[in-house]
C-alpha cells in the first residue's frame, strides 16, 4: 500500500484526535485513562492519569500470549492461544476496575483481522472479561503508531519515518511534521510480517547467514511497491528524516543496546540510537546461536528473532 487507501491518513492528524471512549464517570474531577493492545504475540495495557505535560503512567501490565501461534497454517486462532489471551485479558480487566479508570479504548491487530474465528474470539473476551474489542484496520494500527509517537519527534527534522514491528504484521509510515504540534501522512504500508509470523516461516533457532538474507528479501519485495520510499531516501540523505521506532522489537533492541539487565521503560522510552549502531546489534543479534540469545538479561523477543530493525535500516543507508 503505497498510497493512501484511507482518505483519513491525507489530512492533518493532532495528538487529540486519539481520545479515548468514555467509560463512565470521571472520578474526582479527573479522567483516568486505559489502552489495551492486543498483538499476535503480545497484550499490553497501560493505565495513567493526565499531566500538565502529557500522561503519568500509574500501572502497567504486558504478556507474552501468542494469540497468532499456528495461524499462519490454520487461519485460525487456536484455543490454547485464545485462553491464553482471554487469561491476560482478565488481568487487565481487573487492573482497570482497581484503578476507577473512566476512560479506555481496547484494540486488536493483525492476528484478529486475520482469523476466520475472530468474531467469535471477540464475543468471548466480552463475556469472560467485560471488555470491548476493537479490531482495528491496518490504516488506524498505522495512525495510532504515529500518534502514540508524537511526543518524541524532533522539530529538527522536517521529516520521520515510524515503523511498528508487531507479531502479525509492520508498519511503515512516512510523515510530514507540521507546526502546531501537527503532521501529516504522506505515504504508509503495511507488510503482513511481523515476529510471531516470520518465526514460524523460518527456523528462527539455527539462523543461518543465508536465511537472513532470505528473510530480508522476503521484507524488501514486499515494499517494492512503496513508492515513497525514492523520496525517502533523498530526504535521508539530506538529513531530514528522524526514524522513530515503536514497539516490543526495537525496544528490546534498545534494552541490549543499553546494557539493561531487565526492561526499564525509564530508559527506553525516547531512547536514542545511532543508525549504524542498531544496524551492527541487529544483525549481530540475529545471527547469534539460539542458546546465546536466550541468555541476553533482556530476552523478551530476543529469543524469537531479532532481525526485523535491520530492514527498514538496510532500506535507507
Amino acid at each position: 500500500m503505497s498510497v493512501i487507501e484511507d482518505k483519513s491518513l491525507a489530512r492533518p492528524v493532532s495528538v487529540d484526535e486519539a481520545r479515548p471512549r468514555r467509560a463512565g464517570p470521571v472520578y474526582g474531577g479527573r479522567a483516568v485513562y486505559s489502552a489495551i493492545d492486543l498483538g499476535t504475540n503480545n497484550c499490553r495495557l497501560l493505565v495513567a492519569k493526565p499531566t500538565r505535560n502529557g500522561f503519568r503512567v500509574i500501572d502497567a501490565f504486558s504478556r507474552i500470549v501468542r494469540l497468532g501461534e499456528g495461524l499462519e497454517m490454520s487461519g485460525r486462532l487456536s484455543d490454547a492461544a485464545m485462553d491464553r489471551a482471554v487469561n491476560a485479558l482478565k488481568i487487565c480487566a481487573q487492573k482497570i476496575k482497581n484503578r476507577k479508570v473512566t476512560c479506555m479504548r481496547s484494540v486488536a491487530t493483525e492476528a484478529c483481522r486475520a482469523a476466520a474465528n475472530c468474531s467469535d474470539f471477540v464475543a468471548r473476551v466480552k463475556r469472560e472479561t467485560g471488555l470491548n474489542l476493537d479490531v482495528i484496520s491496518p490504516a488506524e494500527e498505522a495512525r495510532l503508531a504515529v500518534v502514540g509517537c508524537q511526543s518524541l519527534m524532533d522539530q529538527r527534522y522536517s521529516h520521520a519515518l515510524v515503523f511498528d514491528i508487531g507479531g502479525g504484521s509492520t508498519e511503515l509510515i512516512f510523515i510530514e511534521k507540521r507546526g502546531g504540534g501537527q503532521f501529516s501522512i504522506l505515504a504508509w504500508t503495511s507488510v503482513p510480517f511481523g515476529v510471531t509470523t516470520i518465526a514460524e516461516r523460518f527456523d528462527c533457532q539455527s539462523l543461518s547467514a543465508d536465511i537472513y538474507k532470505e528473510m530480508v528479501a522476503l521484507i524488501a519485495k514486499h515494499l517494492a511497491d512503496f513508492e515513497e520510499l525514492g523520496k525517502l531516501v533523498g530526504y535521508v540523505k539530506r538529513g531530514k528524516v528522524q526514524l522513530l521506532g515503536t514497539s516490543g522489537t526495537i525496544t528490546t533492541l534498545a534494552s541490549v543496546q543499553l546494557g539493561l539487565k531487565h526492561y526499564d521503560r525509564n530508559r527506553v522510552d525516547g531512547a536514542w540510537l545511532r543508525a549504524g549502531s542498531v544496524h551492527a546489534l541487529a544483525r549481530a543479534v540475529a545471527l547469534m546461536p539460539y542458546e546465546e540469545r536466550l541468555a541476553q538479561p533482556v530476552s523478551g523477543r530476543i529469543g524469537w528473532i531479532m532481525w526485523w530493525p535491520d530492514v527498514p535500516f538496510w532500506m535507507l543507508f
